[in-house]
């Protein structure tokens, strides 16, 4: 069964929460590619949320990148973006890479948010963890 963890970033406060997505909600975003607009209930959050995939890493750390088709690794020669930062300008590596579809291989997930709900992410998270610790 899989199990992501997601990043959410919400882009008008400027903060990001952590978030487990596990069972029938993880199964459901197997399939879907980096650019996607997911409906708030995949991760637990209302349904007025939607919220657009953005990336990812996979079970070793490689990164998932927007321009690669599929879900396997693949070992590219880069000269910037996602996988590598190159320190001069003109400088070229071979990086392993993994493609913009989600698998059951992908561990963590970075999404945004693109329409906010009417309760904010702060409130919503912050009442889930205070909720937790008692």
């Amino acid at each position: 069964m899989a199990e992501f963890r997601v990043v959410i970033s919400d882009p008008k406060s400027g903060k990001a929460f952590s978030t487990v997505v596990k069972g029938a909600n993880a199964n459901k975003l197997i399939g879907k590619e980096i650019g996607d607009t997911v409906v708030g209930t995949v991760f637990d959050l209302p349904p007025d949320y939607e919220l657009q995939i953005t990336g990812g890493s996979d079970k070793d750390g490689f990164p998932m990148r927007p321009d690669l088709p599929g879900n396997t690794r693949r070992r590219l020669l880069l000269s910037g973006g996602y996988g590598y930062r190159p320190k001069e300008k003109g400088i070229r590596r071979r990086k392993t890479v993994r493609g913009r579809v989600i698998s059951s291989d992908i561990v963590q997930l970075n999404v945004k948010v693109v329409k906010a709900g009417k309760v904010p992410l702060t409130e919503y998270f912050g009442s889930k963890k205070e909720s937790e610790g008692e």
